[in-house]
């Protein structure tokens, strides 16, 4: 960790950092297949972790044309729904929509508060407009502003994404912080010159010896209790 940054805007990362992306998925599947054993789901859903990870990838590499959150979570779910030989597609859209019901890490909604109180924050996600409004609002997640990859027609961490926060706040990239539990992120913004601050989270990606970012936090109590100083809600 470096000095405490000077910043005027906190930008969050929200799947995985606010909301466990995993765990809803994984009760989705379960779901679909009760009584599955702890092995099975865990396969599915790295299966269906996967089919993200390449698509988005595709479309990032413009190899594949933009589609959104919502239409890539839908093959995700019919690929594990094959693989688990379930055809039904009733079934297959309510597998889907459990990735639009996700629950908050237990100090993301008072955390995002006490930060709220003192400093503007945004939502920068891949998630499409349309999920996020569903996530935000089953999580109890309440923004000053979202921003969805979608508005670029892109996913994190190509540039644009990040610049698409910078622009919305009309600041120099370094007045804006970027919150995230996934390293690979952090890089990605800190590439366009925003702060970086890690965040451990039980899923997510640890940062690596070389990186260095300006705030590693277990959680977000600390990390707000870093960006007001411990004071509670202005």
């Amino acid at each position: 960790m470096t000095s405490l940054p000077d910043v005027d805007v906190v930008v969050f990362d929200i799947l995985g950092t606010m909301v466990d992306e995993p765990g809803g998925i994984g009760r989705g599947i379960r779901a679909l297949l009760p009584g599955v054993d702890d092995a099975r789901a865990a396969d599915l859903l790295a299966l269906w972790q996967r089919h993200v990870d390449e698509q988005q990838r595709e479309v990032v590499a413009g190899r594949r044309p933009y589609a959104d959150s919502t239409v890539i979570d839908r093959e995700a779910a019919e690929r594990v729904a094959a693989e688990a030989g379930v055809g039904d597609p009733d079934a297959i859209r309510a597998l889907a929509a459990c990735a639009q019901r996700l629950e908050p890490w237990p100090d993301s909604v008072a955390g995002l508060g006490r930060i709220a109180a003192h400093l503007p924050v945004l939502g920068l996600s891949s998630a499409g407009r349309s999920a996020l409004t569903r996530i935000n609002a089953h999580a109890g997640l309440r923004w000053h502003q979202v921003l969805s990859a979608e508005d670029v027609r892109g996913y994190k961490p190509h540039p644009d994404v990040y610049r698409l926060a910078v622009a919305n706040t009309g600041l120099a990239p370094e007045r804006l912080l970027m919150v995230a539990a996934h390293a690979w992120d952090l890089r990605g913004a800190r590439d366009v010159g925003m702060r970086t601050a890690y965040v451990e989270r039980p899923v997510g990606d640890p940062p690596r010896p070389d990186d260095a970012f300006d705030l590693v936090t277990q959680g977000l109590d600390e990390l707000a209790g870093l960006l007001t100083g411990g004071r509670g809600p202005a």
